[in-house]
């Protein structure tokens, strides 16, 4: 099954569901950085949390989510935009701890303490941030915990990524449930019944269940209708222009000392291990067309 988003609203518009197949584009993801298993884990429930949000934007939008713990993981990143794409990388793709319960400790990898901090490119040169405290740095409820801070909009977030024993991922996507004032009492405690009536979300998505299937099983009750489908695919908007500027930044004086040192360079982007080389001539001629 492809990758898609899927959203839906109740007929009365107090409240919205997004749901996500993200299994493809974290495999995508964690092949392109070389993950191990507990960085595995956390990217996708990063990259799948950021496709949610985005999907709540508007055409040409896009929302960077930065993760900043004081976890063996450090940096976690997600951007996604509401056309589709997504991209996201970890700090430290080999950290590993020791396993709780059996399960992966995605909460220690990111660390107990730290922040989240989330970005909005509205339009070309107009963003928007906002930044809160950890909470349980399990990704999905630090997502809902935002939105219920930043944006005064009580929300329900379940993410999920599942592995092979080989490492690769099994299954991947979420929920996002979000009700709009005033909310009606029974819809609401439908959501919740149709919420916690649900298998385990892996286990949906890992038997073919399509996202507008579980936001129909969530809605069983409260009267909606689907708004939205799109497809979601791991995408960067890296290129050699913006690795030019990149090197630009580092001032005429670095570039030219580079360009003196090495026959050539290469940089990679952080997001896709997309690798650009730059010889010196071509560093001489960016060091000078700085004034």
């Amino acid at each position: 099954m492809a990758d898609c988003i899927e959203r839906v609203i109740a007929e009365d518009g107090r409240f919205f569901g997004v749901a996500c197949n993200t299994t493809e584009l974290v495999n995508e993801g964690c092949r392109r950085h070389d993950v191990g298993p507990l960085a595995a884990a956390a990217l996708g429930r990063a990259l799948t949390g950021a496709a949610l949000l985005a999907a709540l934007m508007k055409d040409g939008q896009s929302l960077l989510l930065r993760f900043e713990g004081n976890g063996p993981l450090k940096n976690i990143l997600a951007e996604a935009g509401y056309d589709g794409w997504v991209r996201g990388y970890v700090a430290e793709p080999h950290a590993e701890l020791p396993l709780i319960d059996g399960e992966l400790d995605v909460a220690g990898g990111a660390g107990h303490a730290g922040v989240l901090t989330v970005t909005k490119t509205i339009s070309v040169g107009q963003t928007y941030s906002g930044t809160i405290p950890l909470q349980s740095s399990t990704i999905g409820e630090d997502i809902a915990w935002y939105l219920a801070q930043s944006e005064q909009t009580p929300s329900t977030v379940g993410v999920t990524v599942s592995l092979l024993p080989d490492g690769t991922v099994a299954a991947a996507g979420g929920f996002l449930i979000q009700s709009l004032p005033p909310a009606e009492e029974a819809h609401l405690l439908c959501l919740e019944e149709g919420i916690s009536a649900l298998p385990p979300l892996s286990t949906l998505l890992a038997g073919g269940v399509p996202p507008g299937e579980i936001l129909s099983r969530i809605f069983n009750a409260v009267p909606h209708r689907t708004i939205d489908h799109k497809e979601l695919q791991y995408q960067c908007n890296c290129s050699r222009r913006k690795m030019e500027g990149a090197l630009l930044s580092l001032g005429r004086d670095d570039l030219c000392k580079l360009a003196t040192e090495r026959d050539e360079c290469e940089v990679r982007c952080e997001f896709c291990r997309q690798k650009y080389i730059f010889t010196a001539k071509e560093l001489f001629h960016l060091a000078n067309s700085i004034n």
